[in-house]
């Protein structure tokens, strides 16, 4: 069986597609391939998560399990935030770097399982998180988020309704304290929790 998309390196084919795409009201490239999550489009979890983002220039944020970077590429190049992009695929780590090289984007883009080789912390961290590899996944992003987040820096999660959004919203609640479901959208839900 190939390695899912959230294996260190993936080993499908090469299958490479340059996607174009609108985000945030602006146009983008993306180079996509085999072995990176949603390859031929922008999946709609993503675009409802980043519908739901309104960042301050400058603001730092982590974007966790980036694949190949539609998400912080865009948030960094519409709402100019500073961007650190993460992935454990290396291919997804790869196509981000070329994407934000194309789309005139500077970020800090590295290899990292989960949170494993971020450093600092972060006024913003959002994940599209990899349902497939587990609840327990899912589960580390939420509880080790609060020691990269800042004093009233936030993590903003989607997850869909039927793939455990009721058990991401009582993690969060009982890590943070608190949870708002900030947009619900064809059972996707976008959660939030603050560190207050």
């Amino acid at each position: 069986m190939a390695k899912m998309y959230y294996a260190e390196n993936p080993d499908s084919a090469h299958d490479i597609h340059d996607l174009s795409v609108t985000l945030l009201g602006e146009p983008f490239r993306f180079l996509t391939d085999a072995g990176v999550f949603s390859k031929k489009m922008i999946d709609f979890g993503s675009q409802v998560l980043l519908s739901s983002l309104d960042f301050s220039q400058g603001d730092s944020v982590l974007d966790l399990g980036c694949g190949y970077g539609p998400l912080g590429i865009s948030l960094a190049k519409v709402q100019k935030v500073s961007v650190t992009m993460v992935d454990i695929n290396n291919r997804a780590v790869d196509l981000a770097k070329q994407n934000a090289e194309r789309n005139g984007v500077s970020a800090q883009i590295f290899q990292s399982n989960i949170y494993e080789n971020v450093q600092g912390r972060f006024q913003h961290i959002i994940s599209n998180p990899p349902i497939r590899a587990g609840k327990q996944v899912v589960h580390a992003i939420i509880e080790e988020a609060f020691d990269y987040l800042e004093d009233q820096g936030d993590l903003t999660i989607v997850i869909q309704k039927k793939q455990g959004a009721p058990s991401a919203k009582a993690k969060m609640e009982a890590v943070f304290g608190n949870v708002d479901i900030v947009k619900k959208d064809k059972g996707y839900y976008i959660l939030r929790s603050r560190r207050e």
